[in-house]
C-alpha cells in the first residue's frame, strides 16, 4: 500500500496536466462495504493512509472493488482501469453512510495515465484528448449510433455475429461503429475487443506484422451481450491511415470461455 505523501505525490504529477477539479467526496466505514464499479477492469488501486482499504481482485480482471475505511482524517482514493482512466475521490469516515454502491462512469475520470502519447501520422493522441475531455467524443459518437448504417464487413462463429457497420473521420479522430449480435442461447461476456493494424506484406518481419491500436475513447460498450440480443458501440481512435500492405483487425475475445472472432 502506498503512502500518502506517495499516492499526493501522484496526484500532483496528474493534475499537471488536468483542469481543475473538485473532487467527489465518498463516505465509508469499518462495519459496511462500499462497492465502486467502473467500466473498465480496475488494474489499480490506490489509497492515501492506512485507515482506508480498497480491496479488488488482482489475479482475475474485475470491474468492481470494495471500500472500507476506519475512524481517522480524510484521505483519498486513486483507482486506474485497463484502459489507463484515473480516477480519484476524497474519502471521508462517517459511522453511519446511506449510499453503498457508486456506478462510476468514463466522463469521472480526471485523465489518463499516458504522461507521453505517441504522434500517429503527423496526428498527436494529446490534441485529440483536448477534445472537451472525451466530450466531443461521446456527442459524435451518439450521433453515429443513431444512424442506420449498412455493414460494411461481418464475421459469424458459434453464434455471435461482430458487424463493422462504418469507420468516419472527424476532428483528427477515427470513430469505428460496431454491432455485436448474440444469437446463441448464452450470455456472451467481453474479455477484449482490439483493433489491429496488420501487415499483408510477407516480406516483412513477423514481428512487425501486427501492431494494436489505441483506443482513446469507447462509447456503449458492452461488458456482457445477453442471448439473442445486439449491441452497438463506437470505439474512438487517433487518426490514423493503411498502406498499400496493410489492413485492419478486429479480434473480440470472450472472458472465462473460448468463443473467438476474428474480422479482417
Amino acid at each position: 500500500m502506498y503512502s500518502s505523501i506517495g499516492c499526493c505525490v501522484l496526484l500532483s504529477v496528474l493534475a499537471t496536466a488536468q483542469q481543475p477539479k473538485v473532487l467527489d467526496t465518498i463516505q465509508a466505514n469499518e462495519k459496511m462495504n462500499v462497492s465502486l464499479f467502473f467500466s473498465e477492469a480496475i488494474r489499480q488501486g490506490i489509497t492515501g493512509s492506512e485507515h482506508v482499504v480498497f480491496t479488488y481482485n488482482r489475479e482475475k480482471k474485475q470491474y468492481f472493488g470494495l471500500l472500507q475505511a476506519r475512524p481517522g482524517s480524510d484521505s483519498n482514493l486513486l483507482v486506474i482501469t485497463d484502459d489507463g482512466q484515473v480516477y480519484s475521490y476524497v474519502i471521508q469516515y462517517k459511522d453511519s453512510i446511506s449510499k453503498l454502491n457508486y456506478f462510476v462512469s468514463n466522463s469521472e475520470s480526471i485523465g489518463n495515465e499516458v504522461p507521453n502519447l505517441p504522434i500517429i501520422n503527423n496526428v498527436s493522441m494529446d490534441d485529440t484528448l483536448n477534445n472537451k475531455q472525451f466530450g466531443g467524443y461521446e456527442k459524435f459518437s451518439r450521433h453515429l449510433l443513431g444512424i442506420n448504417f449498412k455493414s460494411q464487413k461481418t464475421k459469424r462463429k458459434n453464434g455471435i455475429v461482430l458487424k463493422l457497420k462504418q469507420i468516419r473521420h472527424y476532428k483528427g479522430a477515427v470513430y469505428m461503429v460496431m454491432e455485436l449480435k448474440n444469437k446463441s442461447h448464452i450470455n456472451f461476456e467481453l474479455d477484449y475487443l482490439n483493433i489491429y493494424k496488420v501487415s499483408t506484406n510477407k516480406k516483412r518481419k513477423a514481428s512487425y506484422q501486427k501492431n494494436q491500436l489505441d483506443v482513446v475513447y469507447k462509447h456503449n460498450y458492452p461488458k456482457t451481450v445477453l442471448k439473442k440480443t445486439l449491441r452497438r458501440f463506437v470505439y474512438v481512435l487517433p487518426k490514423f491511415s493503411l498502406g498499400d500492405y496493410e489492413k485492419l483487425q478486429l479480434e473480440l475475445m470472450e472472458l472465462n470461455g473460448s468463443r473467438r472472432i476474428v474480422l479482417n
